[in-house]
């Protein structure tokens, strides 16, 4: 049977030349598969030609214009001088780089963290810190300079002779500063130069634990081994924080309360705080009932409350805890299975009748859960030593300890002020000289401030400890609210040139109300502050 023979067969029989008889070479022609029939083979080869011809064009005009060419730069005719007849070529530099690299990458990312720090603003307590370091007073070189009562400091001023507490430190550290940090001869250069415990040298711990007894007239024996050291007190809390409770969690916090205990608890941590409002009818007292209200009213939200944080002496009230309120206030964190931090770094600047009872006390007396109760400390108010950043955390809590040492790497405190610290604080005679003496100078410089505002019709919440009295200048505000309050404040810092705390700082629900801190002033000063204030007062006064 004859077969039929197609176009496709021819296409693949081989072709033989005219010379040799042997097989030439098939031609693969490009888009034969697409370009069919006559002419295929022409068309087939002049299509990618011209697709390439014109992608050429197109690649060759698109650079030009976005990398416009600059000429060459001229030849140094110094180098025409000393090299004459040498033609110099300047090849042009090559603009690569910029097509390697995104032309528009945006901003350059930051943590929402961070952004949230950023976003925070300056509060007008912190507006105030910073306008007194950028003016200072001085009263020689500076005398129209801001007067500095926001931050409670402990320069106090010994009545009638004009001295500062910190004559007594500065005494002490000319004499054993040397000695106190090399150790003597057992220890020398080893003894600061090489790693120490993140969380204290046990010797440390031991004096410090003498000395917070000492403090509170040694109705407590502190245990040295549940003792944690910290950099300040600001990172003591700020780990009991993290230790006590999650992030979204909260702890109640009775207000007014001192203004950087929000940034302390909340920034790195994402614990919140819940004011708990307390009024001037209660002398600013907490009661239960508020508590179990703010308690409650959170449960509803859907916050887990993780404690309490108290203030004990008060600040910016001043006024001390009684037994009976500590007693309620551990019957209630019982009650709702949650933590309670005390807050006791005024603990040994008390200087009124009524008598300071630690939280610490009122666990050793009676068998109660311990493992709720937090103690927070410092060095920074009742040795005038803020610079060298000592903070304690004292727990009965073996987990929350254990925790807290580990967290202690990013706080840890230096061996050389440790080593020094443990001499002072092992001085039984300097401490007791030093107790004694703060309290009378505390006393001293309260009751001449306090008079003082007094005789300006101002008067103050009764305060048995801290560096402040908390003033009612309520009188003074042009409208009874937050911005009446925050103008008077205003008027204080750019017109008077004095820096205090508004109460709001403090969320204090009552306008008008400012905190003082006299224990930055000498006693000299306080007739300057009084005449500054009596300006703002009866400008105020004048205008309404």
């Amino acid at each position: 049977m004859t077969r039929t023979r197609t176009r496709f067969d021819e296409d693949r029989r081989p072709t033989t030349g005219g010379g040799g008889g042997g097989t030439a070479m098939r031609v693969i022609v490009p888009l034969q598969g697409v370009v069919q029939g006559r002419g295929g083979l022409v068309l087939g080869s002049v299509i990618p030609c011209a697709l390439f011809y014109f992608l050429q064009l197109y690649l060759k005009r698109h650079r030009s214009s976005s990398n416009p060419r600059t000429p060459p730069p001229s030849p140094d005719p110094e180098s025409d001088h000393h090299h004459p007849g040498v033609k110099v070529t300047v090849l042009p530099r090559s603009l690569s780089r910029s097509h390697l690299s995104p032309r528009n990458p945006g901003p350059v990312y930051v943590s929402g963290r961070a952004n949230s720090v950023v976003r925070g603003g300056e509060p007008p307590y912190y507006a105030g810190l910073r306008k007194v370091a950028e003016d200072p007073y001085d009263e020689l070189g500076n005398p129209d300079g801001v007067i500095q009562l926001g931050l409670d400091e402990n320069k106090v001023g010994r009545v009638g002779f004009g001295l500062l507490a910190l004559d007594l430190v500065r005494d002490w550290l000319m004499e054993n500063a040397k000695d106190a940090i090399l150790g003597g001869e057992e220890l020398g250069i080893s003894g600061i130069a090489c790693y120490q415990p993140f969380d204290g040298l046990m010797e440390l711990k031991l004096a410090v634990a003498g000395f917070m007894s000492k403090a509170i007239g040694n109705s407590v024996t502190y245990n040295p081994s549940q003792i944690v050291v910290t950099a300040g007190a600001t990172p003591a809390i700020e780990i009991l924080s993290f230790c006590l409770a999650d992030s979204g969690n909260a702890f109640l916090v009775p207000a007014p309360y001192y203004p950087g205990l929000d940034r302390d608890v909340k920034w790195r941590t994402g614990v919140e705080i819940i004011p708990v409002p307390c009024c001037s009818a209660d002398k600013f007292n907490v009661s239960i009932s508020a508590l179990d209200r703010a308690f409650n009213q959170a449960k509803k939200r859907g916050v887990k409350v993780r404690g309490i944080i108290i203030s004990n002496p008060s600040n910016p009230g001043g006024g001390l805890l009684t037994r009976e309120s500590l007693y309620n206030l551990l019957d209630f964190v019982r009650e709702k299975n949650i933590h309670i931090i005390s807050n006791e770094l005024f603990a040994g600047s008390t200087y009124g009748n009524e008598e300071f009872v630690s939280m610490a006390e009122i666990v050793d007396l009676e068998d109660l859960d311990q493992n709720r109760v937090h103690i927070v400390y410092g060095l920074s108010k009742d040795l005038s030593l803020p610079g060298f950043r000592v903070g304690v955390i004292y727990s009965f809590n073996q987990n929350v300890l254990t925790a807290a040492k580990r967290l202690t790497r990013f706080s840890s405190i230096s061996a050389p002020s440790q080593r020094l610290l443990i001499s002072m604080l092992s001085d039984t005679k300097f401490i007791h000289k030093f107790i004694k003496i703060n309290r009378e100078r505390l006393r001293g410089m309260y009751l001449k401030f306090v008079t003082g505002l007094k005789q300006l019709g101002i008067e103050c919440t009764k305060s048995n400890g801290g560096f402040y009295c908390w003033a009612d200048l309520s009188g003074l505000i042009r409208s009874y609210s937050e911005k009446g309050e925050l103008e008077l404040w205003d008027r204080l810092l750019n017109v008077g040139k004095v820096n205090v705390t508004p109460g709001s700082s403090c969320h204090c629900i009552e306008p008008g109300w400012f905190r003082f801190c006299f224990t930055t002033l000498t006693e000299k000063d306080i007739p300057v502050v009084m005449a500054r204030i009596r300006s703002i007062s009866e400008s105020c006064k004048s205008h309404s």
